[in-house]
């Protein structure tokens, strides 16, 4: 469908969430209680919640709502958007039976930047939108979902620019209640959080501690900045310009001596200290559960590419085979 038909279709869009998890009910609970027409693909004992209680989010806001809930992708046929948010190691798996469907565009949640390359693969370049969440969330034991980080989401086209598919989107998502940005540089959204995601990712891993804590912490902070610093090396080899953000000045810290850069991160943590002391990045909330870890299509996706390119990576690199050996014992 042309993108100028899409902008006229505003109240009408037609959107699928695939991914009932915190992030994933976050976008759907917003979406349907602001009265969109939004079904959420879910599986096992998470499906069998939704159709009992609906979506219960809790946190930084606190609403219940009903929502239409389907557990085979196949009874599905068309959409006009399709909103990813599994994990990435279920991505293929999560889209083997959508590769039918008939949607207008499609862009992922997911963490790191490899998901564009795999939507693109199945639905077309023409259909993919680029898309970053910067706020964050975890199911509860009783099912509901604590939403502990709100800032913004950002939707452009690839590899850049936007357009009025997108500015509808977005137009939809902040009439729900989500902070949707439209932008024209992508790719530089989606790598500056993927840059401090990397950082923050391989210290709640291997310290086990909430996010304010590592950050905070003189010696952690060390680490989480040459992480960061490496992942910027790479953005820069790659053309992607980085941009400051709100918590975390990503391409300052990239460009700033180590010493300064740890400043600025153990600042972030105090920050973060005072605002969501109990904030877990979501790849600790899965390895406190027993669960694999998204390591493969992040961490791994970066030290392969840094290697094509001739970028050295070290630090990124022990914490990727660190983390992928805590994996294998999950």
């Amino acid at each position: 469908m042309h993108q100028e038909a899409v902008e006229k279709r505003l109240d009408a869009m037609k959107i699928i969430v695939l991914g009932a998890g915190a992030i994933g009910s976050i976008i759907a609970g917003h979406l349907t209680r602001a009265g969109e027409d939004v079904t959420i693909v879910a599986r096992g004992e998470r499906a069998v919640y939704l159709k009992e209680h609906g979506i219960t989010i809790t946190g930084l806001v606190d609403f219940n709502v009903p929502c239409s809930v389907v557990t085979d992708s196949r009874e599905l046929s068309v959409a006009d958007v399709l909103i990813v948010t599994v994990k990435t190691y279920d991505m293929e798996s999560a889209l083997s039976d959508l590769g039918r469907l008939e949607v207008d565009c499609v862009l992922s949640l997911q963490n790191g930047v490899m998901k564009n390359e795999q939507l693109a693969g199945i639905f077309g370049k023409d259909k993919t939108l680029g898309a970053t969440a910067v706020f964050s969330g975890e199911v509860l034991k009783d099912g509901a979902v604590r939403f502990t980080f709100h800032d913004s989401l950002y939707i452009g086209e690839l590899p850049k620019g936007t357009s009025a598919r997108v500015r509808s989107l977005v137009d939809i998502l902040k009439r729900s209640g989500i902070y949707a940005k439209a932008t024209t540089q992508i790719q530089t959204s989606e790598w500056a959080k993927f840059v401090s995601w990397m950082g923050f990712t391989a210290l709640s891993v291997l310290t086990r501690q909430e996010t304010c804590k590592f950050l905070s912490d003189p010696d952690m902070a060390v680490i989480v900045a040459r992480i960061m610093k490496e992942a910027a090396s790479l953005t820069a080899r790659l053309g992607i310009p980085l941009e400051d953000r709100k918590l975390m000045p990503v391409k300052t810290i990239g460009e700033a001596s180590e010493e300064e850069a740890v400043k600025m991160i153990r600042k972030a943590g105090a920050i973060l200290e005072a605002q969501s002391p109990e904030h877990k990045v979501s790849t600790l909330q899965d390895l406190e559960r027993g669960r694999h870890l998204e390591v493969e299509e992040t961490l791994g996706y970066v030290v392969i590419k840094a290697g094509e390119q001739g970028v050295p990576v070290p630090t990124i690199e022990t914490c990727y085979r660190l983390i992928s050996g805590i994996n294998r014992f999950i």
